[in-house]
């Protein structure tokens, strides 16, 4: 479970894409780190108190219909569809563009095809064979991620890799000081980073699925946000003093420049191989989550009946097969823009931008159903052994800065179109339930 938190967070958004948000506010994107890290630890918090008393599949989406109203299970089950099936998506077109590092002529969509097919039978097969892949497949950006810490580590105080020269920590001040940015640079970049962090409530999906939850719920929640604070705040440490922020933009991946100045000849060959285990590891955790919450929905009657039904691994066949279809879109994708629009660049970050504020709806309902379950069950919350920490004031503190997040995606060029495609969905959906409810 641990793991699979520390697979479905840690993504292809810290190997590649570290460079954005540093460009909007400089060194000081750490501290974003470091902030939405704590607000992170909270929710994190807030969904383990109600685990430990009531581990079940596709937790937070039952949780939000018992304490606060169907509709915001609804929501929430919907929400993490599509923001898993958006990320899906959007990792078989990554997949096919990293497999022009090793075969340019090779079209875009046979990997994507392939690796789709592979996460599916694995999913099929049973839970402990999905554990059992995103286990490794996160143990090898994890390694990664301390390889890079343990190198940088090596330039900045011990100068190996740089004629015995430390590089030192002027570059987290100098190139126009820590917050280069300014205040709205920094919250920004929040979003961003917020956005990274989305997927690690997956232990919430697992808990159900797990032999002894509620020991393996504590230990996992207490040592995954932490884990993942050291990796994300030690790798972006190491990027912007090891080089001056200004310069990212164009040295590549940060990862592959930093091993190969410790003398990785390899260097971009065993990134490109981290980045396509992330790829499959978002998509495994895509079929996976998304999954459930369509099985939870067919459990309370929201999806067709035969949706809960169980192959003869106590796997969900029908919600794995349509969700891992729907993924299949990106394939398509990736075989038909090509051909329509030649020119089109981004593609990837065009379909996953469209999946940052339905997975923020998960969050807040965790957030509120909380309160709820301390209001219902009193002694069930003055007994418990996993209390979440200043309930209610963390609650409201961090949807405060949930909500402050999400007004400057609206202010933020760059997030404006994401943030407008989040609200259509959440709209369509608060509809559809409208509609077929209006009569209960």
């Amino acid at each position: 479970m641990q793991m699979i938190a520390l697979g479905g967070t840690i993504g292809v958004g810290l190997f590649m894409g570290s460079a954005s948000t540093i460009q909007w506010t400089g060194p000081s994107v750490m501290l974003a780190y470091a902030v939405a890290g704590l607000f992170l630890y909270f929710i994190m918090r807030a969904l383990g108190e109600m685990l430990y008393a009531h581990p079940v599949t596709g937790s937070f989406a039952s949780f939000a219909s018992d304490y606060l109203h169907p509709v915001f299970g609804y929501l929430t089950a919907w929400a993490n569809i599509f923001q898993f099936l958006v990320v899906g998506m959007s990792e078989m077109i990554a997949i096919g563009s990293y497999f022009e590092f090793w075969w340019p002529h090779l079209p875009q969509w046979i990997p994507g095809l392939v690796a789709l097919l592979l996460l599916t039978i694995a999913n099929l097969i049973s839970v402990k064979a999905f554990g059992e892949l995103e286990f490794w497949f996160a143990m090898v950006k994890v390694v990664t991620i301390i390889l890079m810490i343990v190198a940088g580590i090596g330039l900045i105080f011990f100068g190996f890799g740089n004629g015995g020269y430390a590089i030192g920590l002027s570059n987290l001040w100098s190139h126009g000081g820590f917050f280069t940015g300014g205040v709205s640079g920094f919250v920004f970049a929040l979003a961003i980073v917020v956005a990274s962090y989305q997927g690690v409530e997956l232990i919430g999906i697992t808990a159900g699925e797990a032999e002894n939850p509620q020991p393996t719920i504590v230990k996992s929640i207490q040592s995954t946000v932490g884990r993942i604070l050291i990796f994300y705040v030690g790798a972006i440490f190491v990027i912007v003093t090891v080089y001056p922020w200004n310069q990212l933009g164009t040295i590549g991946s940060p990862f592959v420049e930093t091993f190969a100045k410790v003398g990785i000849g390899a260097a971009a060959t065993i990134i490109n191989f981290v980045v396509v285990t992330a790829a499959l590891s978002g998509a495994n955790s895509g079929i996976y989550s998304a999954s459930r919450m369509g099985y939870t929905l067919a459990e309370t009657g929201q999806l067709p009946h035969r949706l809960t039904k169980l192959n003869r691994h106590g796997v969900p066949f029908w919600p794995v097969v349509t969700i891992a279809a729907g993924i299949g879109i990106g394939v398509v994708l990736n075989f038909i823009v090509p051909l329509l629009w030649p020119g089109t660049k981004n593609l990837f970050v065009i379909v996953y931008s469209s999946s940052v504020l339905p997975g923020l709806i998960p969050w807040v309902v965790i957030l509120l159903s909380q309160i709820q379950f301390r209001k219902q069950h009193p002694i069930v919350a003055g007994e418990h052994q996993f209390r979440m920490p200043f309930s209610p004031w963390s609650n409201y503190l961090t949807l405060i800065f949930l909500g402050i997040v999400v007004i400057f995606m609206g202010i933020n060029p760059s997030t404006r179109i994401p943030l407008v495609v989040g609200i259509v969905f959440i709209a369509a959906v608060l509809c559809h339930y409208w509609r077929t409810n209006r009569h209960k």
